[in-house]
């Protein structure tokens, strides 16, 4: 098994990643977004790489079952029932909607992989479930890290750590079958660097503290939260759900539960 990394959206076209395994990972606060939406019941995420393509899919779609959530210099995109917060996706909120998702980055790297022969979605807050996909997989995988929305797709720490963390993880469970690349093992020192405290590398990386200077404080501490959303969203067609397993489990759950 080789694991591959690239440190922005930007290094690879869509064609690069077809018929490849891919971890898509925008910890502040793509990803971490997604899979808060489907752990709280959002029943698909459509990720589109432009305001354009989200108004034009939106406009095809029920709007009283359809949301349009996303971001650009990590505010709420106007016209838009939802930002880019992980908080504002409570099981009141998106439960049984499909949510149509533009961010700078996030979003950009998930709709580039949709000719990827399995893809998930990655974050700190489902570390564990991404490691457990990994490994049954038991193939070459890359992530993809989609790097740091105000610089344009350029390095993210946050992302890299995160990645770092996944890839210490797939190898010591697997240390003679797990081959890295340059930028996988570079992940990987950044983890073992910085992972001792997430949460303070989160709040010093530069989106961090700019989305502290635009009131999103609370949003980096759930993000730095290790696996408190035990949900893996993959790519299923066009869009993104919860796994097949991990979906029926959720509505036992919520059946059980009288919701």
């Amino acid at each position: 098994m080789k694991i591959d990394l690239s440190f922005s959206a930007l290094q690879f076209d869509e064609l690069q990643l077809r018929e490849k395994n891919v971890i898509v990972v925008d910890v502040l606060r793509a990803s971490t977004t997604v899979i808060v939406a489907l752990s709280n019941g959002a029943r698909e995420i459509i990720p589109v790489a432009s305001i354009e393509s989200a108004v034009k899919i939106s406009g095809s779609l029920f709007g009283e079952v359809t949301l349009r959530g996303g971001e650009r210099n990590g505010k709420i995109i106007e016209g838009f029932n939802l930002g880019n917060s992980p908080r504002e996706y409570t099981e009141s909120t998106v439960r049984g909607k499909s949510i149509i998702f533009c961010t700078t980055n996030g979003s950009v790297a998930m709709a580039k992989s949709r000719y990827a022969k399995n893809m998930a979605v990655g974050s700190f807050v489902n570390m564990a479930k991404v490691v457990d996909f990994v490994k049954q997989i038991d193939a070459d995988f890359w992530i993809v890290c989609a790097g740091k929305p105000m610089g344009l797709g350029s390095f993210s720490m946050e992302d890299a750590v995160c990645a770092g963390m996944m890839i210490e993880k797939v190898q010591k469970s697997e240390p003679a079958k797990v081959e890295l690349s340059d930028s996988s093992r570079a992940a990987q020192a950044l983890f073992k660097a910085h992972g001792k405290s997430i949460l303070k590398m989160m709040k010093s990386s530069d989106h961090g503290q700019y989305l502290k200077s635009i009131g999103f404080e609370e949003d980096i501490a759930l993000c730095a939260g290790v696996d408190t959303h035990p949900f893996l969203p993959v790519l299923s067609g066009n869009v993104i759900k919860l796994r097949k397993d991990e979906q029926r489990s959720f509505e036992a759950d919520v059946a059980a539960a009288g919701r």
